[in-house]
């Protein structure tokens, strides 16, 4: 599992890296507003932890931008601050948990583990981005209303990208959601389940929308 860690404080950034990755956890970080907005629209973690307060702007408004450019990956939040006010104009952003400093790290790690199982269920059940229409429970996936037959592969590529609409999902996470850890990274697997997904979803189609970013990843949006 990848998360980025935003905090701005040097030891609790390095207490958490450190407690993350004991658990067998990647962790990215970024330590400013301007950081982690870049990182999270990098995309591919399974959670977003967020300090509330953070050098060049809040964590509110950071989740808020990430939800309006259509990032829908988990967010916990850090605060000092407890008041219900505070909790709610957090939750009311975006975020998907709270948790008030001072924390035992056990803590956190539960309930991002538990952010990271949240079961597509909470998501939309039906997805739709202009002619493109992807039911998450049944798998079935419509362009312009003819059906398109996905491979277990080519789904859950299309779901990965799905759960971070509008952001850019790099290798690792393609990776690491596709593929077990046998995955051999050297080959051109990845490309060649991209090029076959397009194929499928975008081949037929004026509008694009699969689109390589290069030196990053891949995005779907328009």
């Amino acid at each position: 599992m990848r998360i980025l860690v935003v905090e701005d404080d040097p030891q609790l950034l390095q207490l958490l890296t450190e407690g993350f990755r004991e658990h067998g956890i990647e962790v990215v970080t970024a330590s400013t507003f301007q950081e982690g907005r870049e990182r999270a629209f990098m995309g591919g973690y399974a959670v977003i932890v967020l300090d509330i307060m953070l050098p060049g702007g809040s964590g509110v408004e950071l989740c808020t931008r990430l939800r309006n450019g259509g990032v829908s990956t988990p967010v916990i939040m850090l605060t000092a601050r407890d008041t219900v006010d505070d909790k709610v104009t957090g939750l009311a952003s975006g975020a998907d948990d709270y948790l008030v400093k001072p924390f035992a790290f056990r803590e956190l790690h539960a309930r991002v583990q538990a952010l990271a199982r949240r079961p597509v269920g909470l998501l939309p059940s039906v997805f739709t981005l202009e002619d493109l229409e992807v039911d998450l429970r049944t798998r079935k996936v419509k362009r312009a209303g003819a059906e398109v037959a996905l491979t277990t592969k080519e789904f859950e590529l299309l779901d990965l990208f799905i759960r971070n609409a509008g952001a850019v999902v790099d290798r690792a996470a393609i990776t690491a959601h596709v593929w077990d850890d046998n995955h051999d990274p050297f080959t051109n697997a990845l490309e060649v389940l991209v090029r076959r997904l397009r194929r499928k979803i975008d081949d037929d189609y004026d509008l694009k929308l699969i689109h390589t970013v290069r030196g990053a990843g891949y995005r779907l949006g328009t």
